[in-house]
């Protein structure tokens, strides 16, 4: 089983860039688990964010983020990382980090078995 810790959230103006850490703890990422993040904002659904394979060959991301968001991960270190440049208001929400056996729908919030609480990231204009 893994736990998960995401960090990096804050404060920031648009066009600005933030970098969240997920870090696993418990059962390790290496070579065992995709992981997606998905965000949430205030009275809307959790929606998906980008996800990245166990190995890190292969990548997804939502339409709204492409080109300025990268997901990449730190085996070594137990560690998936969202790079998050131009950031946009619409951007403003909680941002949690999930683990998963398989690549099978990542876009599926259901298809994943471990959550991280969350991290805050909030966007001024």
């Amino acid at each position: 089983q893994a736990q998960l810790v995401e960090s990096g959230g804050g404060l920031v103006q648009a066009g600005g860039s933030l970098r969240l850490s997920c870090a696993a703890s418990g059962r390790t990422f290496s070579g065992y688990y995709a992981v997606g993040w998905f965000r949430q904002a205030p009275g809307k659904e959790r929606e998906f964010v980008t996800a990245i394979s166990r190995g890190g060959t292969s990548t997804t991301y939502a339409d709204s983020v492409k080109g300025r968001f990268t997901i990449s991960r730190d085996n070594a270190k137990n560690t998936v990382y969202l790079q998050m440049n131009g950031l946009k208001p619409e951007d403003t929400a909680v941002y949690y980090c999930a683990a998963r056996t398989g690549w099978d729908s990542p876009l599926s919030p259901d298809a994943y078995s471990y959550w991280g609480q969350g991290t805050s990231v909030t966007v001024s204009s």
